[in-house]
This record gives C-alpha cells, sequence and structure tokens, in this order.
C-alpha cells in the first residue's frame, strides 16, 4: 500500500489527536472520573435513604460492587448476529446472547434503575464495538491504522467501561443483576454497520454512530430521572462521551455541526439518536 494511500485513510495529523487523546485522559482523569465517583456513591446512598439503609457508600465500595462486571466481557444481544462483528471481537467477547428486546430492561428496573440498564447497555454496546474495531485493525483487516487512532479507541473503550461499571455499581447496590449485555435496540444496527467497515474512517463512522446514540440517550434520559444524584451521574457521564464524538469528526476531517450530506448544520448535541 502506497503512503498516499494510507494517509487518505486518516484526514488529520497523528500530533494533533495524540494531543487530543491526552487532553481528554486528563480531563476525564481530574474532573469527569471524580465527579462520576462522586455521583455513584450520591446515587447509591440516597437511593438506599429512601428504602431506609442509611449506609454510605465510598469508593472501595464502589470498586468491590463493580469488580465482577467487566463491560469488555458484554455478550452481544441480537437475533442473527452478523458474522463480521463476531469474527472481529476474541474469546469471551465473541458470545452470543439472544435476547428479546422488547423485554428490555428487564422487569423489575423502573425509575432510575430502568435508566441506569439502559445506560450500561450502551456503553457495554460500545466497548464491544471498539474491542471489535482495534481486534481487526490488529489481524490487518482495516489497512494501515495510524497509532494515534488505536490509541484514542483504546482510550475511549476504556472510559466506556468504566461507565459501564459505575452503572451495574448502582445495579448492584440495590440488589439488581447487571447489565452485561449490549443495547437490543442498537445492536443490529451496529452489526450491520461493522460488517461494511473495511478502514479507519469507516471504523470512525461506526463509533460516531455509538457515541451520538450514547450521548443523545443520556441527554434525553436525564430529564426523567427523578434523584439529583442520578441526574449528577447522568451529567458526569454525558460530556465524556460528546468529547469522543468531537474527536471522532476530527479523526474523518469534519467540522462538528455540519454533518449532513448537503452540508447544513444540524445540532451537535440532537437528541434524535436517542436508545
Amino acid at each position: 500500500m502506497s503512503k498516499r494511500t494510507e494517509k487518505a485513510q486518516f484526514a488529520g495529523s497523528e500530533g494533533e489527536l495524540k494531543a487530543m487523546t491526552r487532553e481528554l485522559t486528563e480531563l476525564h482523569n481530574d474532573v469527569s472520573e471524580p465527579s462520576m465517583w462522586a455521583g455513584i456513591s450520591n446515587m447509591i446512598d440516597s437511593m438506599r435513604g429512601a428504602e431506609g439503609s442509611g449506609r454510605s457508600t465510598s469508593r472501595r465500595t464502589f470498586l468491590l460492587g463493580a469488580g465482577a462486571a467487566v463491560a469488555g466481557g458484554a455478550a452481544l444481544m441480537a437475533v442473527g448476529a452478523t458474522p463480521g462483528l463476531a469474527a472481529a471481537a476474541t474469546r469471551s467477547e465473541s458470545r452470543l446472547h439472544l435476547a428479546d428486546a422488547a423485554m428490555f430492561p428487564p422487569a423489575g428496573y423502573t425509575g432510575d434503575l430502568a435508566v441506569a440498564a439502559v445506560a450500561a447497555s450502551l456503553e457495554n454496546l460500545a466497548v464491544f464495538a471498539y474491542n471489535a474495531g482495534l481486534t481487526a485493525a490488529t489481524a490487518g483487516k482495516l489497512g494501515a491504522v495510524p497509532p494515534a487512532v488505536a490509541t484514542f479507541a483504546t482510550t475511549a473503550k476504556a472510559q466506556h467501561t468504566q461507565h459501564a461499571a459505575a452503572w451495574n455499581a448502582v445495579l448492584a447496590q440495590h440488589g439488581k443483576a447487571k447489565i452485561t449485555e449490549t443495547n437490543p435496540t442498537l445492536t443490529p444496527t451496529v452489526q450491520a454497520a461493522f460488517a461494511k467497515v473495511t478502514d479507519v474512517t469507516g471504523l470512525a463512522q461506526l463509533a460516531l454512530m455509538l457515541e451520538s446514540a450514547a450521548a443523545a440517550t443520556y441527554q434525553a434520559e436525564t430529564s426523567k430521572l427523578k434523584s439529583t444524584s442520578a441526574i449528577g451521574l447522568s451529567a458526569s457521564i454525558e460530556p465524556v462521551e460528546m468529547q469522543h464524538i468531537a474527536i471522532l469528526y476530527y479523526v474523518m476531517g469534519m467540522y462538528p455541526g455540519s454533518q449532513t450530506t448537503a452540508g447544513t448544520p444540524i445540532a451537535f448535541s440532537s437528541t434524535a439518536l436517542a436508545a
């Protein structure tokens, strides 16, 4: 493959993408993650208080509660899985779990816990897709993948893993089974899209679709949350998804806000793709 062809797969500068990913990591470590820890603790404690428990929740409690839920091992929830996505995943991540989308969230997940279940399923799907993309890139199925692109994908995957663990910690602390499946509404769409991915641009477009759906869902569902602590947790995660979106537009050489085929501006934080 010629250098010209390799370069055509990535519209930006590797140096700039590395800097963006570094800033994303620093902001996540300094602001987003601490806010998420606080949101988890507050949401668990406030809901326990309503139930008369009164026990406090620390970061250690979260780690113990979330330790068994690794979003990277999420089962793919769909009937008739597309081979491309399953084949690109590895070991436990290629498991298929047949499920009825009409039964999601499962019975018994109501109110804020229903929102938590949906959020966890979306984060699981993002982790699965990023992992599948990285695996395909390592196998040479996407052509030349710039190291900076792989670093961003790895970083985004890790952050989505944390988000899924956060929501699952809330569920576990309230006696609910953790959500380890991917979102049943979006999984078939992701399967179909991934089967057509052949290069970095296609992978970035797929990731953008997932990130946009996640951000839109957080924006739409936050208004439905009842407790201020749940709103705080959701609000600490949505900006991270929006940061991923901005970087993905850069990877594709596009400017956020002018993504239609006609080139006309659309709302950067639209809720049209909400799950």
